[in-house]
């Protein structure tokens, strides 16, 4: 196997690379030495991504960039309430 892959991969191409996939125009093996990514990488893609337009592949990552943003603000707040709960029951 090779490497990880130092360059990421933008979503049009990730498209491209599933749609040569699909159509059986190269192997697994050839994609993946030509586009420097795993086998893992490109079976991942395929059960996460496969069918999806370029637009809808930006979506996704965007609600999941959304997601991740708003997970992380819920663990802050989740934090300073404990922290007020705790100072309140200490003055109490």
């Amino acid at each position: 196997m090779e490497g990880k892959m130092t360059k990421r991969v933008r979503t049009n191409q990730i498209v491209k690379i599933l749609d040569i996939f699909r159509q059986g125009l190269r192997t697994a093996d050839e994609i993946c030495r030509e586009y420097g990514i795993s086998r893992s990488t490109l079976y991942k893609w395929k059960n996460k991504y496969d069918g999806m337009s370029v637009a809808e592949l930006n979506r996704l990552k965007q609600l999941e960039e959304e997601n991740r943003r708003l997970k992380a603000m819920y663990a802050d707040l989740s934090l300073v309430h404990e922290a007020f709960k705790d100072a309140v029951a200490k003055k109490l």
